[in-house]
């Protein structure tokens, strides 16, 4: 049999492609099919220094390129993103193991932010006061930092980027992208066709790497501003080196997001989206459920659907037709998971429905778990506190809202919290009083739109302002304040 060497990405630097010069590499593994599909270079140190350096340069000039002008590149990029759509999907699924309808989702969100950012003449403005004193006015002005840097996630290889890429570029700053070295191929052919664009060599930059490239970023002295999206004790660490290091940071971390069932609440349709929430992307996503409390008499009629759910789901290769669920990222992963599922059946929850150990045909390698519901999971247990990141969804009961509420509160996370009601007043008071940074009413993952800030609170979010819309704007820009006075000279003697 002839083995079939794979292809070993490159670095993208100073407007060109470039093999890096690392001794070693990772394997990107399908997770569906277990099969390796190209090699990722670990970058060392001194090719985020050629970055680094290719951006310090060029936004000398990058930051004195009017912003009508700045944005005419990102039309182009949403041109080329719609035309390559389906195939930048495609990849998505192969190396994120999504479905390809989430695949879709995905990137059909990362254009819409590309879309946004294109209101930058618009949304950096400042603002103004004249005649603050007597002859005197002031006003206030947005500038760009400097070099830039994302730190990305495996989980949504195509999207997360794009919370502050195309406004950090769109705001004068110049961008190095470090994808996670388990799902780099979404970003390699997004730079094919941010090579497509002209922009001036050094504007973008792609990095692959592990560790060593994220300290070297986090180090950097040309590095300003850094943005992370990945887990709690990760995000933790980079908010502190990189802060340390007197640079800008926001850092979104884990979440155990809990939605909440009350008696009144449409229940088929509260299965169906708390289903699609808890189990879509097979859990790894930090807007998906992960305990369901039900309210009074909502127990058991919520528990017989949900388990009912959870048990028909299709679990499959997410480029196969019907799939509504694919595999977890590593084969670690998918131990962790069923380590995490037995700890709570050790702790005293019922395994309602168990998703461990599936055979999925044609698939037998993959790393795959079904959907599993862990029954009567009590508040303060491990498994009712721990982040499992895969399709598992615990079901707690209280006997009323303000419990609930309350043990909303009692978490460590803030990321998501989402009610089903029919009930005007108790929508009201759960978004009046649940601590959590982005809050659902009848919905189940509630992600906001481009032109809002991913919020998080508490041990999800560690920094100020949030990606997209206007905080992406505010993070990417420093403000400076002019005041300014004109000698009072009759000019009209002059003229």
């Amino acid at each position: 049999m002839t083995q079939t060497t794979l292809p070993t990405l490159p670095n993208y630097i100073n407007g060109q492609w470039c093999d890096s010069k690392a001794t070693e590499s990772l394997e990107v593994i399908n997770p569906a099919t277990a099969q390796p599909i190209a090699q990722v270079p670990l970058s060392p140190a001194e090719e985020v220094e050629q970055a680094a350096s290719a951006a310090a340069i060029a936004f000398q000039t990058w930051r004195r390129t009017p912003p009508t002008q700045r944005i005419q590149y990102l039309f182009r990029l949403k041109v080329l993103m719609d035309e390559q759509f389906e195939d930048l999907s495609r990849t998505i699924v192969q190396e994120c193991g999504k479905t390809l309808d989430e695949a879709k989702g995905e990137m059909r969100r990362a254009i819409e932010n590309v879309e946004i950012a294109c209101g930058i003449p618009m949304m950096m403005q400042g603002t103004n006061l004249e005649d603050i004193a007597s002859g005197i006015d002031e006003f206030m002005i947005r500038q760009p930092l400097g070099v830039a840097a994302v730190i990305a996630p495996f989980n949504f290889p195509g999207m997360i980027p794009f919370w502050f890429m195309p406004y950090a570029i769109a705001c004068g700053n110049t961008y190095i992208v470090k994808p996670s070295e388990r799902v780099p191929l979404t970003m390699q052919k997004i730079f094919h066709l941010i090579d497509q664009l002209g922009l001036p060599p050094g504007v973008l930059n792609l990095v692959n790497g592990g560790k060593v490239a994220v300290d070297a970023i986090l180090d950097h002295p040309h590095i300003r501003a850094i943005s992370f999206v990945g887990s709690t004790p990760i995000a933790r660490y980079i908010y502190s080196r990189a802060a340390a290091n007197g640079k800008r940071v926001q850092c979104q971390g884990g979440a155990k997001n809990p939605v909440i069932v009350l008696p009144d609440a449409d229940m088929e349709m509260t299965t169906r989206i708390t289903a699609d929430s808890a189990f879509g992307c097979a859990g790894q996503r930090c807007l998906a459920a992960s305990l369901a409390v039900t309210v009074g008499e909502a127990r058991q009629t919520y528990t017989d659907a949900i388990a009912q759910a959870a048990s028909t789901r299709i679990v499959g290769y997410g480029l196969e037709s019907g799939v509504q669920m694919g595999p977890v990222i590593t084969a670690q992963s998918r131990s962790r998971i069923e380590q995490l599922i037995q700890l709570g059946a050790d702790e005293g929850a019922e395994v309602l429905v168990d998703g461990r150990s599936p055979q999925i045909s044609g698939y037998e390698q993959g790393h795959f778990v079904r959907p599993t519901i862990l029954k009567n999971v009590h508040p303060q247990s491990e498994i009712a506190k721990t982040e499992i990141f895969g399709p598992v969804l615990s079901l707690m009961h209280v006997e009323t809202i303000e419990e609930a509420i309350a043990l909303v509160n009692s978490g460590q996370y803030g990321n998501m919290a989402c009610l089903f009601t029919s009930s005007g007043a108790a929508a009201r008071q759960f978004r009046y009083e649940a601590e959590a940074g982005n809050i659902g009413i009848n919905i189940g993952v509630a992600a906001p739109m481009a032109f809002f800030p991913f919020s998080g609170w508490k041990e999800s979010f560690f920094g100020d302002l949030h990606g997209q819309g206007n905080h992406a704007v505010e993070f990417f820009t420093q403000t400076k304040v002019v005041v300014e006075r004109w000698s009072q000279k009759d000019w009209s003697r002059k003229f």
